[in-house]
């Protein structure tokens, strides 16, 4: 079995502040393997970091690993559970998938580096929040993707529209003035939950709250309802199926197909909106998600990785140095440049402010929240009672009934056994 000797090796300053340290030059070479997801970022990307982290580390190898999505949970809580050592010392993972692999005291805790070194207070709460443990940080993010509205230039023109809306208000007034002649003046499909829950964080509510270490679902709030109420009245304004998610159909297609006015996705879906319809190349815009006051976007669901690093390591100063660097403000602007992210500091978002899409993504990202950061959220998602809930409302049963059903449901599911 390849081992991995330990040794302190200095962080660049202007990652970390300078340690005062320098590698020791007759020391033997040590690897960092890194597990990264499939699509992630560009070879190209990874290539230059490498060889650059190498330059700059000179006791200190990086072995980029690229993963699939598909099977990657049992893959990686077996890695943490290894007892010999051969595989990860770094590896990314879903923002809202850092608890369960904490729980089982899986991960390392980055707590201290997280607060004296990397800015943990700067970074974007949808990010950072999922990446904590109780009190401690155990993912650090890496970088944010959430949704937008985009929409047709041209339909918005022919209804008279000439600037997107800065509230809700005027949202739904417009959409309606949109939704008329033949064009749907949204496509909003009945059960996109993860629209939802912006909506319902944007009126003061949550899906799920714990109190005294018990995670309840609180769906029938006063706030959370009045979240519901805004969803039916915005997806009335089009043709969405009320039984099915936005994936079923793909609305892509729906947008490139018909007379659609405005979708809410993220930016990236453009890209397959244009391949389906040619035509529509140049007549997309972009606008965050509105929210209650003008100058404020609304809450978002905020998805994007976090980088952790597996309690069983044996190159712990190497990881926590890769990670650094990755995280830290140069390759992670590189990287939202590269692959139109966001960065996982609000402060960095003028490195994507050129790309229309991106910028919106990211003025919405600074409002982004995250799923319930509980290990038992992933049994809510399996068996979603939301989406029931939202079809039952959308087909006229009464949200309050509906919305204790399914509160209680969402409990059960996140009772510990």
């Amino acid at each position: 079995m390849r081992r991995r000797l330990l040794a302190l090796v200095c962080v660049s300053a202007s990652l970390l502040g300078g340690c005062g340290l320098l590698p020791d030059s007759g020391a033997e070479r040590r690897t960092v393997v890194v597990w990264l997801m499939q699509h992630s970022a560009s070879q190209e990307f990874l290539d230059r970091f490498r060889e650059e982290f190498e330059r700059e580390h000179p006791g200190l190898d990086v072995d980029i690993r690229v993963q699939d999505w598909t099977g990657i949970g049992a893959k990686v809580q077996k890695a943490l559970e290894a007892d010999e050592r051969d595989g990860p010392d770094v590896i990314e993972v879903g923002n809202t998938q850092v608890t369960q692999y904490a729980e089982g005291d899986g991960l390392l805790d980055l707590t201290l580096e997280s607060m004296r070194d990397w800015g943990r207070d700067a970074w974007l709460p949808g990010l950072a929040e999922p990446g904590r443990w109780g009190s401690q940080q155990y993912g650090i993010p890496w970088y944010a993707a959430n949704r937008v509205v985009i929409y047709r230039k041209d339909l918005f023109r022919e209804a008279g529209v000439t600037a997107p809306p800065k509230t809700r208000d005027e949202w739904l007034a417009l959409t309606e003035k949109l939704d008329t002649g033949g064009n749907q003046g949204i496509y909003l499909a009945g059960q996109d939950w993860y629209t939802l829950a912006g909506f319902i964080w944007e009126d003061g509510g949550d899906l799920a709250k714990e109190r005294d270490g018990v995670w309840r679902g609180t769906l029938d709030s006063p706030a959370a309802l009045r979240g519901m109420d805004f969803y039916r009245r915005l997806q009335a304004l089009g043709d969405g199926p009320v039984d099915a998610d936005e994936e079923h159909p793909p609305q892509a297609g729906v947008f490139s197909e018909g007379r659609v006015a405005q979708i809410v996705a993220v930016p990236g879906t453009a890209r397959a909106i244009v391949e389906r319809n040619p035509r529509l190349n140049g007549e997309l815009g972009y606008f965050p998600v509105p929210g209650g006051t003008a100058g404020k976007p609304g809450a978002v669901f905020i998805g994007g990785s976090d980088l952790v690093v597996p309690a069983n390591t044996d190159a712990k100063e190497g990881a926590i140095e890769v990670v650094a660097a990755l995280t830290g403000a140069r390759w992670n602007t590189e990287l939202a440049r590269t692959m139109n992210y966001v960065p996982n500091k609000a402060g960095l978002a003028d490195a994507v402010a050129r790309e229309e899409g991106v910028a919106a993504m990211a003025a919405g990202a600074a409002q982004g929240r995250a799923t319930p950061s509980t290990p038992q959220w992933g049994a809510v998602e399996a068996d979603n009672p939301i989406k029931e809930y939202m079809t039952k409302v959308l087909t006229g049963s009464d949200p309050a009934t509906e919305a204790g059903r399914a509160a209680r449901r969402i409990t059960e599911a996140l009772a510990f056994d």
